[in-house]
Order: C-alpha cells, then sequence, then structure tokens
C-alpha cells in the first residue's frame, strides 16, 4: 500500500515566478541566468501544469516562495516596494486555492526595519507562514546586527526564515569557479557554489550569536542542510579550540535550524540528518520546478525509515512548524 496515496504530502521549497519582478530584474540587467522559457512557462502557472504536476506525485500542499535571486539585488528603496508587491501578488495567487497554496514572503532586506514590517505583515495580514532569504543582498550577506531586526521579528511571530541559495559573491565566482563554468554552467550554481554561499550564510548567523539574543529563531535550509549536518562535528570541534571565543555551535545549530529534502534525494544524506538533529527536524521539500516531483515522493516511499518518522517528514513536521 503506498504510504503518499494514504498521507498528506506538503512540499515546502516550491518557487514561483512574478511576472512584474522578472520585467524589472531585466530592464535593470540584474538577472544574469537564462532561463528555460519552459521553465519560466511553468513557474507562473498555478492552476494548470503545477496543479496536474502535484496531483500526479501525490503532493497535497505547496508552500510557495518567490524564484531567486528574489528581491535581492535591488536598491533599497526599490527592493521595499518590489517584495510588498510580490507579496501581494503570491497571496492573490493563494487565494485562488488555498487548500493547495501557502506561502513564504519575500523580504527587502537591503532595508533590515522595513523587511521586519513586510514579513509582519506577510504573516499577520496575508496568511504567510515565515519569510525566505536569497543568498546575498547586494553581495553582503544578512547576519550583521543590521540585519538583525528580521529575526527579531520573526522569532517574535513564531515563524520560520528560510535561507535559500542565491548566486555566490562576483569575485568569488571570477576566483573559485570561472574557469569551468562554460563546460558546467552550475558548477557555480546548485552543483556547488549556491551550497559554499548558504552553508557560510548559516554558519555566519549562529557565530554573530544572534540565536543568543533571540533563541526561538527558527532557520530552515534546503537541500538536507547544504551539507552543514555532515560537517556539524567537524566544526563545533574546531570552534572549541584554543584561539576561538567560546560558542556552543552544535547546540545552536541542532536546537534552531531545520533541514528539508529540497534537491537532495539522497538515502545516506538523509540518514545523517536524522542521526544529527532528529527525525523532527526534517521536512519534505522538492525545489519545483527545478527538480520534478515524482523523483522525490517515490525516494520517501523507499527510504529505511518507520511509517511514524516518513509521516513526519512527509507532513508532521510542516504542520507543527508552519501551523498549517
Amino acid at each position: 500500500m503506498s504510504l503518499i496515496k494514504n498521507s498528506r504530502v506538503i512540499a515546502i521549497e516550491e518557487h514561483y515566478i512574478d511576472p512584474n519582478v522578472t520585467k524589472l530584474q531585466e530592464s535593470m540587467q540584474k538577472n544574469a541566468r537564462i532561463r528555460n522559457p519552459k521553465m519560466v512557462e511553468r513557474m507562473e502557472d498555478f492552476g494548470g501544469e503545477r496543479i496536474e504536476e502535484m496531483d500526479a506525485a501525490g503532493i497535497d500542499v505547496q508552500v510557495l516562495s518567490i524564484a531567486p535571486p528574489g528581491v535581492h539585488n535591488f536598491s533599497d528603496e526599490l527592493a521595499v516596494k518590489v517584495a510588498k508587491d510580490a507579496n501581494d501578488y503570491l497571496a492573490q495567487k493563494i487565494a485562488t486555492n488555498p487548500k493547495r497554496f501557502f506561502g513564504f514572503a519575500a523580504l527587502p532586506m537591503q532595508n533590515p526595519a522595513e523587511a521586519a514590517d513586510e514579513l509582519e505583515r506577510s504573516v499577520t495580514k496575508l496568511g504567510f507562514k515565515g519569510g525566505m532569504i536569497h543568498g546575498l543582498t547586494n553581495s553582503k550577506f544578512d547576519d550583521t546586527k543590521a540585519s538583525w531586526a528580521v529575526y527579531e521579528r520573526a522569532a517574535a511571530l513564531d515563524v520560520p526564515i528560510y535561507l535559500h541559495p542565491g548566486m555566490p559573491h562576483a569575485e568569488v565566482r571570477d576566483i573559485y569557479y570561472k574557469e569551468y563554468t562554460e563546460e558546467f554552467a552550475l558548477f557555480p550554481q546548485a552543483a556547488w557554489g549556491y551550497t559554499v554561499e548558504t552553508a557560510t550564510m548559516a554558519i555566519r548567523l549562529v557565530l554573530s550569536r544572534v540565536f543568543e539574543k533571540h533563541p526561538n529563531l527558527k532557520i530552515i535550509l534546503g537541500h538536507l542542510g547544504e551539507t552543514l549536518p555532515f560537517l556539524l562535528w567537524r566544526v563545533n570541534h574546531n570552534l572549541k579550540r584554543p584561539g576561538n571565543a567560546p560558542i556552543e555551535f552544535r547546540d545552536v545549530f541542532c536546537n534552531n535550524f531545520y533541514v528539508t529534502t529540497s534537491g537532495n534525494f539522497s538515502d545516506p544524506a538523509l540518514m545523517c540528518c536524522v542521526q544529527e538533529l532528529g527525525i523532527d527536524r526534517v521536512l519534505f521539500a522538492v525545489d519545483w520546478p527545478f527538480i520534478d516531483n515524482k523523483p522525490g515522493v517515490d525516494w520517501i516511499e523507499r527510504v529505511p525509515l518507520c511509517k511514524e518518522d516518513k509521516l513526519k517528514i512527509l507532513s508532521g513536521n510542516a504542520t507543527r512548524l508552519l501551523k498549517l
């Protein structure tokens, strides 16, 4: 008997495109990536192919977030307006099918005070379930105290912030990846560069001590934790060696971070996450449409976990964390 057919399935890193945001990005020549027109068409759709693919795979709910780079490459003033408009747009789309869709807010991290207010508006007025940060904001990490207003508000609202990958810094791309990018276009992106940038952001957040100030802050990482569960012992051990300020990296990571299965359907990687973080901190995601739905749900059917644990991953943990 199929577990998927008899269980609620919630996928929480699934993307959409706002055509107005895309036009602005193109007009400002900020969006250097080339997307397949078919991919764009799928992300702009909310009622046709998207629902058909969800139904075919047995996915009941998608938690939607704007596709990267979101609003993170705009000027400070423009980013605030674009984020509000994008969140209103998403709310309107969700309202057409509220049983199948929820949302994460786009956050204008260029202006953290405004981003905190927009997070609160999106949660309390639009019904969103948290916010998403897309990599660097105008080439800067969002971990310094200047950004803490967003994390303080998220903790007060008891909603998570999802750290989604974005393009590595231009100088990093040039030094680390340039020689191989022409032949391997995704090397600086999903194949490796995204992971390095997002994991670095997560570590920096812990080192910033924002969790000491806001111990209820909840952070989500996709792709089974961007390698950090695998490296958790080593990072923690070396931060405790002489020459480091006192910090409990492992405790913070295990108490404040959640991971999703988006785009990483690996048994060993999943087992590592379960062993390091516990089953209650692993949530299902696909990373649609960059990854197809069916391989993800088929994989969960096969993973060597008991039914109770699979149900937690498929929907139980998301229901609890996002209050669905």
